[in-house]
């Protein structure tokens, strides 16, 4: 195997390629879409094992939905809508210009070559999405994938370059040195998807090459039980979006908040609906490990902490197996009661098959308690109390929101995704993930009248330019 040029060179190839290819006709746009999905689902299999092989385990099954299905979604999607997005938008002239021949429009047009650092939690799904986003906008890319997730980098970066010139996509593999030098590369826009700690320096790296940055990060995103919930039903899709991928997901709900009363039927209620999704753990192909021992190691320490400073913790293990003695990174769901503020599991984002609980007498205490942390990527209301649910919906901030269920917003191919503050900048999916991977280009043409003329604009100013002010004004 030849050696990859350096990113540099890739950056320069890319642009240069681009530059020259314009303008590029839609049919360039659906030929690399239909390269991607071709892709997907060609090696779909291998690539769920690449995934499976990386985590130690990791369903096909779930791999396939998550990954490769979410990505063949998202590019039937923008080549369902590419000849709507790309047409260009008829504006408003100002009056009396309209009338007098002025027309304006607004022409979404590529940016360039847009820059994708993609995580290990999902490592094709988030790769794959915003590079559909980004070929439908008519760019080229280059992909910084995980090393946590070595295998899957490496297969996805053989499989594009058997399906892709380098002008077109480019992977560039290697560790957070790498990273932090593919992000101070001048693309005409960079996508960051991971922790709001790495994207603060993301920010920064780009900020020296004023390189427009959509960050994609997480949070703590809050679970809230309303009194009128079927309670059975929440908890069990509450324990699927926190057990799915070992709750490794930006997504997954990262605390519950229940009413008081109802505290002790809601424990029950997830305990019960793990046992039933998940009867044994350890050798459960089903259920994911967690990605290596050292983020192990992080989630045991947050449950030891809080019990430390005075929680409950209580162990979901259905088989009763011992985790201990088992040789792969896998970590039974935990239930944390009595937490409080003071506890790291309720400051850090968890990322794990860790579930604090906590209760309220009245809704807006809940409310309250959203307000005063940083704003979540996602909020999950349940209930059938349509004026609480409003009232929880207006009075709080989140990225995005599902109700009566959790994380299903970010599976809507044709609603935003992306986070507020610390929980994301910008947003992709939709057409607003085009419009994100596009320069909205105004474009103005005057009438052969002499406008200027006319209106008095022209100096000497006299009381033409006096009329049109007074006009102005009115």
């Amino acid at each position: 195997m030849t050696e990859a040029p350096p990113m540099r060179d890739l950056l320069e190839r890319q642009r240069a390629a681009f530059v020259a290819a314009r303008p590029e006709p839609l049919s360039v746009r659906r030929d690399r879409l239909k390269r991607v999905k071709a892709l997907l689902v060609d090696n779909g299999d291998a690539l769920c094992a690449a995934m499976s092989a990386d985590f130690g385990n990791r369903s096909r099954e779930m791999s396939m939905m998550s990954d490769v299905v979410a990505g063949v979604s998202l590019v039937n999607y923008c080549l369902k809508n590419l000849d709507k997005w790309a047409r260009p938008e008829r504006r408003h002239a100002n009056f009396p210009l309209g009338l007098l021949g002025a027309r304006s429009e607004l022409r979404y047009e590529p940016k360039g070559v847009i820059g994708i650092v993609s995580p290990w939690n999902f490592p094709v799904g988030l790769t794959v999405n915003p590079l559909a986003q980004a070929f439908a906008a008519g760019n080229r890319a280059m992909i910084k994938p995980s090393e946590f997730t070595e295998r899957t980098s490496q297969t996805m970066a053989e499989l594009f370059a058997r399906a892709f010139a380098p002008e077109e996509v480019a992977f560039v593999l290697g560790g957070p040195e790498v990273g932090q030098d593919f992000c101070a590369l001048p693309f005409d826009h960079l996508l960051f998807t991971g922790a709001t700690s790495i994207g603060r320096h993301v920010l920064h790296a780009a900020a020296d090459n004023l390189v427009p940055v959509t960050l994609e990060l997480g949070g703590k995103s809050p679970a809230i039980l309303g009194r009128s919930a079927d309670i059975e039903r929440a908890a069990g899709r509450i324990a699927l979006g926190k057990m799915m991928n070992a709750g490794q997901i930006c997504l997954a709900p990262d605390y519950l908040m229940v009413p008081e009363e109802l505290e002790t039927r809601t424990i029950a209620a997830l305990k019960n609906q793990v046992g039933a999704m998940y009867p044994t753990l350890l050798a459960n192909d089903d259920y994911a490990a967690v990605i290596n021992a050292r983020h192990r190691e992080r989630l045991q320490g947050l449950v030891a902490d809080a019990v430390a400073k005075g929680a409950e913790a209580i162990e979901v293990n259905p088989g009763q197996e011992d985790f201990a003695a088992g040789n792969v990174n896998k970590l039974p769901l935990t239930l944390l009661r009595n937490v409080d503020d003071g506890m790291k599991v309720m400051q850090d984002e968890i990322f794990g098959p860790v579930l604090p609980v906590k209760t309220y007498k009245a809704v807006d205490e809940a409310i309250d308690y959203v307000n005063a942390h940083d704003h979540p990527l996602g909020l999950y209301y349940f209930g059938e109390d349509g004026d609480e649910r409003e009232r929880v919906l207006t009075r709080t901030t989140s990225g995005g929101v599902t109700v009566n269920d959790v994380m299903f917003h970010v599976s809507m191919d044709d609603l935003p995704f992306g986070g507020v503050g610390p929980s994301g900048m910008g947003s992709y999916h939709g057409p607003e993930g085009f419009k994100t991977f596009s320069h909205a280009r105004a474009v103005y043409r005057q009438p052969r009248l002499d406008v200027t003329k006319l209106a008095g604009i022209r100096p000497p100013y006299g009381a033409a330019i006096r009329r049109t002010i007074a006009q102005g004004l009115k």
